[in-house]
């Protein structure tokens, strides 16, 4: 074999060793990515998907049920008070601890008060409610990303980022899912008053966290505000990291858009199969995605992570237009979801380390907000004309456009490779 090829082959059995990964995963600072997740997670359906099936079973108009989905609109406008985190402090715990502490305290209370609340008597009271709760989880999200960006070394971050995402993923899961299943045994009120347990559990994983080092605080609201813009704008090249933003998980979020459209209607699939296989099955190799790419990423580097895994996402997307050609097969699909969600969950692992390392510590809480709202615009901007696409050319034609769709952040990422090197030595 020539000489070239075995170091290749040591090279890939080096990545794929996890030996030297076993004193990183003994760290405390990865060990609390794990509830930090699921505290993160928890909220989210309470205020969303959960609510709305009680108020469907509670007999709620449907007018009604449809303007409590304005109770999330604090996730989108995050960015908005994140400042403020930035620059005040809570008198415990530290900078970022003491403001995850207060918030899930808030949140606490917040699902205790939604699980004595009747919302088919008392409809405002439980929407003013569950705005505060969606406001206290929005405002927790800030932290704990800023917390987490602050807390992990950079060869830390891609598995923190794995163990973060696993334990959000499975907090959606016990929030929307086991909560769901519960409701049907042991009624609303003691459902959501057991959620309200597992969140105060969370504030434990608050409580041992380890400190983040000491970082230059904002002198005051002005510098908090104007100054993570001022320090991101007077780096080089910093235009075309944005722009990187945008465009890295773009195809991923085009097809995504009408994924499960299309396994209902373009295939012919029922409901319960995508539900079986493209949510339960695809949460499963989300997951397995995340810890195998944050796993590779302590070898391969912030560029190689997000070349090779950026890559796979945008290939994934064609093995549903393979399933278009294919028809209904259960082994085609069960392929495709699970390659799509494997590729999915590491291109995250890689993109949401890349964010971390773009953010100064001094401003970590906005720097990121911003950053993850900027990231989004593509969930919404390209669902609209999906539909429109998809009716022009049809299903093949419309996931082979989602992985050219890809190609042009690739490209970028590519011209900007000696950024991204720069960004792993800081």
């Amino acid at each position: 074999m020539p000489y070239s090829s075995k170091k290749t082959l040591a090279r890939i059995a080096e990545i794929l060793c996890l030996r030297s990964l076993l004193p990183m995963l003994t760290s405390r600072r990865l060990a609390v990515m794990l509830p930090m997740g699921l505290a993160s997670g928890l909220p989210l359906a309470l205020t969303g998907g959960t609510l709305q099936a009680w108020l469907t079973v509670d007999g709620v108009d449907i007018r009604t049920i449809g303007l409590f989905s304005l109770v999330g609109i604090p996730y989108t406008l995050k960015f908005l008070w994140s400042p403020v985190m930035d620059h005040f402090s809570v008198p415990w715990l530290g900078r970022r601890r003491g403001w995850i502490l207060f918030t899930q305290g808030i949140l606490t209370a917040g699902i205790t008060a939604m699980a004595l609340t009747s919302p088919a008597k008392t409809p405002l009271a439980m929407a003013y409610l569950a705005l505060i709760v969606a406001f206290s989880s929005a405002s927790q999200d800030i932290v704990i990303d800023a917390y987490r960006t602050d807390l992990l070394k950079e060869k830390e971050r891609g598995l923190g980022v794995a163990f973060s995402v696993t334990g959000y993923r499975i907090a959606m899961l016990i929030s929307g899912a086991l909560a769901l299943i519960l409701s049907d045994h042991i009624g609303w009120r003691d459902t959501y008053l057991l959620m309200a347990g597992i969140m105060a559990l969370g504030m434990l994983g608050t409580l041992i966290g380890p400190k983040t080092e000491s970082s230059s605080v904002p002198k005051d609201m002005t510098e908090a505000i104007i100054g993570p813009l001022k320090e991101f704008f007077s780096r080089p090249a910093a235009i075309s990291m944005l722009v990187l933003v945008v465009l890295y998980k773009l195809g991923d979020a085009f097809a995504g858009t009408l994924t499960t459209a299309f396994l209902i209607r373009g295939v012919g699939f029922s409901p319960a199969d995508v539900g079986t296989i493209n949510k339960g099955f695809g949460l499963l190799a989300t997951l397995m995605g995340a810890l195998v790419g944050g796993s590779l990423m302590t070898k391969m580097g912030l560029f190689g992570a997000l070349m090779l895994f950026g890559l796979l996402q945008a290939v994934s997307n064609l093995s549903f237009m393979v399933l278009a050609w294919i028809g209904k097969s259960y082994c085609a699909m069960i392929a495709a979801v699970g390659i799509e969600n494997i590729s999915g969950g590491m291109g995250t692992a890689a993109f949401v380390t890349f964010l971390m390392a773009l953010c100064d510590h001094r401003f970590t809480a906005t720097q990121y907000a911003l950053l993850s709202a900027l990231a989004s615009l593509g969930r919404v901007f390209m669902g609209p004309p999906s539909g429109f696409l998809v009716r022009w050319v049809g299903w093949p034609e419309f996931f082979f456009i989602t992985t050219l769709t890809a190609l042009p952040g690739l490209l970028l990422l590519w011209w900007m490779r000696r950024q991204i090197y720069s960004l792993e030595r800081n």
